[in-house]
């Protein structure tokens, strides 16, 4: 069960003292946002690569951005250690998927919450992770979907069918009031933002939302 908090609810003035903070969690989840394929504007490759400096854990980048086929084997050159593209955008999955891999990453695709995940069911051979977006994705701080639940347990059983180790991560509104019935669900990597970053400690949030997801493990 691992832990990859958001840093879109970090304070961006100090993002290498927030990375710090969050040092105990798996990894740290960036929100790249291209202003078009969602109405917002976050964050390029150049902090990318200045983030992959200074941070304590991995950084899964979690691309909200057209033209993945082009910008997504980028993160992985410069060092991401997972970089996930969304399937509604890209033109050849297989060829992105494979491009991130072979630069060296951990490759995923994700599905908006309007997205059925049976035509992609294929893409599991290329991947190591499946992201089910449980908001609307372009900002942080929204509640949460449970009617995504059964596109999670979806997911979970066609990795089982298929064998080999892939993740299934969900995002959006993940808090401790929410992260057991994704776990349930068959959910092992969460995305957190404003549920570690809005606490006073950003580790005691780490540490009890992985024991709540524990208490789930499949």
């Amino acid at each position: 069960m691992q832990i990859s908090p958001s840093i879109l609810s970090a304070d961006f003035a100090n993002l290498q003292s927030e990375l710090e903070a969050i040092a105990t969690a798996d990894w740290a989840h960036v929100d790249v946002m291209d202003n078009h394929f969602v109405p917002n504007l976050t964050l390029g490759p150049p902090v990318v690569e200045a983030l992959l400096k200074v941070s304590p854990v991995p950084l899964d980048c979690h691309l909200m951005i057209e033209d993945p086929d082009r910008w997504a084997p980028g993160y992985a050159e410069a060092g991401a250690q997972s970089v996930t593209f969304h399937v509604e955008a890209a033109t050849d999955p297989v060829a992105t998927a494979r491009a991130i891999r072979a630069a060296g990453a951990r490759a995923a695709f994700a599905v908006k919450p309007g997205t059925d995940f049976a035509p992609y069911e294929d893409l599991l051979a290329e991947v190591d992770m499946v992201l089910v977006m449980t908001v609307e994705p372009g900002f942080g701080g929204q509640s949460f979907m449970a009617d995504q639940m059964p596109k999670v347990r979806q997911v979970r059983e066609a990795v089982r069918r298929r064998g080999g180790e892939i993740w299934v991560q969900v995002d959006g509104g993940v808090s401790a009031s929410t992260i057991e019935q994704c776990a349930e669900a068959g959910a092992d990597v969460f995305v957190a933002g404003s549920a570690v970053y809005g606490k006073d400690s950003a580790a005691d949030a780490v540490a009890e939302l992985r024991a709540l997801a524990e208490k789930h493990r499949h």
